[in-house]
C-alpha cells in the first residue's frame, strides 16, 4: 500500500490543510486570521481548563461529583452551563456578522463569503439546539421533580446519558473551530446547498452529526420528562393542582417526543445521501428536496414552540410571584398550553409558502397560522390580570418578563403578517424575516431562560444573585435587542436580502450602524450576567438565604433548603390544592417536623452517561473524517457501557432515616430561628429565605 494509501486509512481525510492555523499560514487574510483565532481559543481554553483541574485537583470532583451523577439537579445545572457557553459563541458570532454587513456596504469587509456562511450556519445551529434546547431541558430538569414533590426524574440514567449526548453534538460543533469547517447550509441544513455535490468538504457531516447527537438526547429528554410528570407526582398532586411551568414542561416534553423524530430522520436520510449516494434529497435520480423541507418543517415548527412554552411556564411562576397573587386563569392557561402544543403540528407548511404550493393550501396553512396566536394572546390577557392589583415588585426577573410581554406582542404582530401568503413572498428572503424570528425567539425564549437563571439561582446554590447587576443586564439585553432588530424591519421592507455578506445599497448603512451598536449592546447583557455571578459568588456570604423561599413563592420547590438537599425531600408532601406551600404558610402548617422519618433509596453514580456520549462523539467525529477505524471504535464503545450496565446489581444506595432526620431537623431549627423579612427588603441581606407572607386574596 503507499504512503497516501496509509494516511488515508489512518486518517480518512483528515490533513494539515484542515487546521485553520495552517489555512491562514498560507493564506494570511483577515478572515483566515479571524478563523485561525476562534480555533486558537478553543485550543487554549481547553488546555487551560486542563490545566485549571489539574492544579486545583478538581478531576476527582468533577468525576465523582457532577459529570457520573444522576442527580436531576446537578443534571439541570450542568445543561444550563452547556446552553452558557454556547452562547458566548453564538453571541459573538452575531456580532461578528452584523460588524461584517455595516463594513461590507460598498466595501469587501472582515469576513469572506464562505466564512460568513458558516458564521449564520453555526450561529443559528448553537442558538437553537446547543443553547436555548440544553437551557431549558437543564431548568426543566432541575425545577419539575421539585415542584411535583418527587425525589427524582423517572429514569434518572437515561438523563445523564441525554445530557452526555448533547454535550457530545455541542463538542462535535466546537471542535469544527479548530479542525475543519462547518456547514454552510444554514441551521436548517437545506439541500441541495448541503449535498455531496454542492459541498463535498466535511462541514456538512459536522453539522448532521451534530444535530443527530442533539435530537436523539432531545428524544430521551422528552420521554423522561413525560413519565416523570405523569407518574412521579405526589400524592395529592392532580393534573389541575401543578403549578403552570410543569403544564408548559409536559407538554414541550409531548412535542419532544413527536417532533425530534423527523429531524432525526431528515438527518439520516440526508447522510445517506452524502455517504451512500441514495439520491433521496438530490434533483436527480428520483430524488425529491421537498421531502427534506417537509421533514425538517414537520420538526421546526413544532421545535419552536418547545422552546417558547417553558419560557411561558417560567414567567407564569415570575409573575405569579413577584405580584404576590396566584395566576389569574389558571385553568386556561393550562389548556392554552395544550392548545399551543396541538396547533402547532398544523402549521409548518407556513415556513415555505414561497416552494411552490396552491394559494389554495397556502391559505389554509396561513388560517391554521394566525388561529395558534389566540391561546398565545390568552397567556398574555391573564399575565397581565395577574399583575393587576397585585402587590408587583420590579426585580430583575420580573422586568425580563414585562420586557417579554411588550417585545413579544411585537414580534407576534408581525408574525400575522407573515401568515399571510402574499405579504409572505415580499418578504420571506429578507432581513424582516430575521428580525420577526429573532423578535419571538430572544424575548420569548432568551429573556424567561434568563428570568428563570435569575428566580431559581437561589434555590440551586443557597445565595441570591446580584440585584444590581441583574437591572444592569436587563438594560443591556433590552436596549441591546431593539437596536439591534428593529432596523431590520426596516431593511427587510427596503428588500435587503437575508445571508448577505456584502451589500450595494449605501441608504442601507445607518440602519445597519444601529443594528451592529445593538448586537454589541447584546453582548454587554452577556457579560453584565457573567460580571453579576462573579460579584455573586465573591458576595456569597452575605446574600446566603438557606431557608429556601427568598421571593415568598407559591409552589413546592420553595418548601426545602437553598440547596435542597439530594433526595429533595425529607417527607414525600401530601398537597390537597393548587399552590401548596403558600396555602401552607398561610395556616402555619409550614417548616413542621415530621412525625416519623424513613430511609430514602437514591441511585448510585454512574459512568454510562459520560462513557456513551463520548464514545458517540468519537464515533462522530470519525464519520465526519472517513476514519473508519474510528468510527467502529466508536460505535461499538457505545454499546459497551450500555451492556455492561445491564450486568450491574448494586444501582442504588439507602440514606438511613438518622442521617435524613438530622439534615432535616438542623434546617427546620434555622428556619425557627431566622426573622421573616417584608417584601420591600427582599433583596437585601437580611432575606435570609424566610418572607414575611403576604396577606391572602381570599380566607383559608
Amino acid at each position: 500500500m503507499s504512503e497516501g494509501g496509509h494516511w488515508l486509512t489512518l486518517f480518512g481525510r483528515l490533513n494539515l490543510r484542515a487546521f485553520p492555523f495552517v489555512r491562514a499560514w498560507e493564506d494570511p487574510t483577515v478572515s483566515e486570521l479571524i478563523g485561525a483565532f476562534a480555533g486558537a481559543l478553543v485550543v487554549v481554553g481547553a488546555f487551560a481548563l486542563v490545566a485549571l483541574l489539574t492544579w486545583q485537583r478538581w478531576w476527582g470532583r468533577l468525576f465523582r461529583d457532577w459529570l457520573t451523577s444522576l442527580d436531576h439537579k446537578k443534571i439541570g445545572i450542568m445543561y444550563v452551563v452547556l446552553a452558557g457557553v454556547m452562547l458566548s459563541r453564538a453571541l459573538v458570532e452575531a456580532v461578528l456578522m452584523r460588524a461584517q454587513q455595516s463594513l461590507a456596504v460598498d466595501a469587501p469587509g472582515i469576513v469572506a463569503p464562505e466564512h460568513f456562511a458558516q458564521l449564520f450556519s453555526t450561529h443559528g445551529t448553537i442558538m437553537i439546539f446547543f443553547m436555548a434546547m440544553p437551557f431549558l431541558t437543564g431548568l426543566i430538569n432541575y425545577v419539575v421533580p421539585l415542584q411535583i414533590g418527587a425525589r427524582d426524574v423517572a429514569f434518572p440514567l437515561l438523563n445523564s446519558i441525554s445530557l452526555m449526548l448533547t454535550a457530545g453534538g455541542a463538542g462535535l460543533v466546537m471542535i469544527s473551530l479548530a479542525v475543519g469547517e462547518f456547514s454552510t447550509g444554514g441551521w436548517s441544513g437545506y439541500p441541495p446547498y448541503t449535498g455531496k455535490a454542492f459541498q463535498p468538504g466535511v462541514g456538512p457531516d459536522y453539522w448532521i452529526w451534530a444535530i443527530t447527537l442533539a435530537s436523539l438526547g432531545t428524544t430521551m429528554s422528552g420521554i423522561n420528562i413525560a413519565a416523570t410528570v405523569y407518574k412521579k407526582r405526589c400524592p395529592g398532586l392532580h393534573l389541575t393542582r401543578m403549578p403552570l411551568f410543569c403544564w408548559t414542561a409536559l407538554c414541550t416534553a409531548i412535542l419532544m417526543i413527536f417532533a425530534t423524530p423527523p429531524l432525526t430522520l431528515a438527518t439520516a436520510l440526508l447522510a445517506l445521501d452524502r455517504y451512500l449516494d441514495f439520491h433521496v434529497f438530490t434533483n436527480d435520480l428520483g430524488g425529491n428536496m421537498m421531502n427534506y423541507v417537509n421533514l425538517f418543517w414537520l420538526f421546526g415548527h413544532p421545535e419552536v414552540y418547545i422552546l417558547i412554552l417553558p419560557a411561558f411556564g417560567v414567567f407564569s411562576e415570575v409573575i405569579s410571584a413577584f405580584s404576590s397573587k396566584e395566576l389569574y386563569g389558571y385553568k386556561s392557561l393550562a389548556v392554552a398550553t395544550m392548545a399551543i402544543g396541538v396547533l402547532s403540528f398544523t402549521v409548518w407548511l407556513h415556513h415555505f409558502f414561497t416552494m411552490g404550493q396552491s394559494a389554495d393550501v397556502n391559505a389554509v396553512f396561513g388560517i391554521a397560522t394566525m388561529t395558534i396566536s389566540i391561546p398565545t394572546g390568552v397567556k398574555i390577557y391573564n399575565w397581565i390580570w395577574t399583575m393587576f392589583r397585585g402587590e408587583v415588585r420590579f426585580t430583575a426577573p420580573m422586568l425580563f418578563a414585562l420586557a417579554f410581554i411588550v417585545t413579544f406582542v411585537l414580534g407576534g404582530l408581525t408574525g400575522i403578517m407573515l401568515a399571510i401568503p402574499p405579504i409572505d413572498y415580499v418578504v420571506h428572503n429578507t432581513v424582516f424575516l430575521v428580525a420577526h424570528f429573532h423578535n419571538m425567539l430572544i424575548p420569548g425564549l432568551l429573556y424567561g431562560m434568563i428570568a428563570g437563571y435569575l428566580y431559581w439561582f437561589p434555590k440551586a446554590f443557597g445565595f441570591r444573585l446580584s440585584e444590581v447587576w441583574g437591572k444592569i443586564a436587563f438594560g443591556c439585553w433590552v436596549s441591546g435587542f431593539y437596536l439591534a432588530f428593529m432596523p431590520l424591519y426596516v431593511l427587510g421592507l427596503g428588500g435587503m436580502a437575508r445571508r448577505s455578506q456584502a451589500l450595494f445599497e449605501p441608504d442601507y448603512r445607518p440602519w445597519l450602524l444601529v443594528a451592529v451598536c445593538g448586537a454589541f449592546l447584546l453582548l454587554a447583557g452577556l457579560v453584565s450576567l457573567f460580571v453579576q455571578l462573579w460579584v455573586s459568588v465573591r458576595d456569597r456570604d452575605v446574600n446566603r438565604v438557606p431557608v429556601g423561599d427568598p421571593w415568598d413563592a407559591r409552589s413546592l420547590e420553595w418548601s426545602v433548603s437553598a440547596p435542597p438537599p439530594e433526595y429533595n425531600f425529607a417527607t414525600i408532601p401530601q398537597v390537597d390544592r393548587l399552590d401548596p406551600f403558600y396555602w401552607r404558610k398561610e395556616r402555619g402548617e409550614a417548616y413542621r417536623r415530621p412525625e416519623r422519618y424513613d430511609d430514602i433509596v437514591m441511585p448510585r453514580n454512574s459512568w454510562v452517561g459520560p462513557l456513551v456520549g463520548l464514545t458517540a462523539t468519537v464515533c462522530a467525529f470519525g464519520l465526519v473524517w472517513h476514519i473508519g477505524w474510528l468510527s467502529i471504535l466508536g460505535f461499538l464503545g457505545i454499546w459497551i457501557p450500555v451492556v455492561a450496565r445491564s450486568f450491574v446489581r448494586d444501582i442504588h444506595r439507602t440514606i438511613p432515616a438518622s442521617e435524613v432526620e438530622a439534615t432535616d431537623r438542623r434546617w427546620l431549627d434555622r428556619a425557627h430561628t431566622v426573622q421573616p423579612v417584608p417584601r420591600e427588603r427582599e433583596t437585601e441581606p437580611a432575606n435570609l429565605g424566610l418572607a414575611r407572607p403576604f396577606p391572602p386574596q381570599v380566607p383559608v
